[in-house]
């Protein structure tokens, strides 16, 4: 697919069939959003992709509840049936002993984690993210992106993923269904071009 046709249809899905993505198509997409941009050369990002049912189960039992299933009953069984749930994840410490080496060493930058001021490793895994979304599109896939909310550590020690990785966030990936439930943020203004592109000052 032409790229900008992909970002034109990227959207995001929230009801999925159940039936099963070929294990080719998820490992081409996966592989994709590995040659995502990645500071420093660090490629201090990492998945995890969870394919059926037995799989994806761990993820939805560690990260959502009764009270979050009851709230969102209106499509969350739609969400939770999707076949893939790929996780984003991240190493903190990896870009800083990255940017520690002597190629890389600056001031500006903090030699511990909660010291720099724009955090890298989230940049990198977002970029990572928006290429599976497109990888997705490509292949006749809906995704839908989830945040980090609840039952990381639980979800961690489950999956085996050792202590300095961080969740960034998760890709729910299938074949879309109609209807699929459009989120209420989409009810929101859209603002005019003009308020979102500047050019030679704001």
């Amino acid at each position: 697919m032409e790229l900008h046709e992909a970002i034109r249809r990227r959207a995001m899905v929230r009801n999925f069939s159940t039936d099963p993505v070929d294990r080719a198509v998820i490992d081409r997409i996966v592989r994709a959003a590995l040659r995502s941009p990645t500071a420093g050369n660090t490629r201090g990002t990492a998945w995890v992709v969870l394919e059926g049912a037995d799989q994806t189960s761990a993820y939805w039992a560690a990260t959502t509840d009764d009270d979050w299933r009851n709230e969102h009953a209106e499509w969350a069984a739609g969400l939770m049936g999707a076949p893939v749930v790929a996780l984003a994840y991240t190493s903190p410490e990896a870009y800083v002993a990255r940017y520690a080496e002597p190629d890389k060493a600056d001031p500006l930058l903090g030699a511990q984690v909660d010291h720099w001021p724009i955090p890298y490793w989230y940049g990198d895994a977002a970029f990572g993210v928006m290429s599976m979304l497109l990888g997705a599109v490509d292949a006749g896939l809906g995704a839908c992106v989830l945040g980090n909310f609840r039952g990381e550590t639980e979800l961690a020690r489950s999956l085996g993923v050792p202590p300095p990785w961080r969740l960034f966030g998760t890709v729910v990936l299938g074949w879309p269904l109609t209807p699929t439930r459009q989120s209420r943020s989409l009810d929101r203004d859209t603002p005019a071009v003009s308020a979102r592109i500047h050019r030679g000052s704001w």
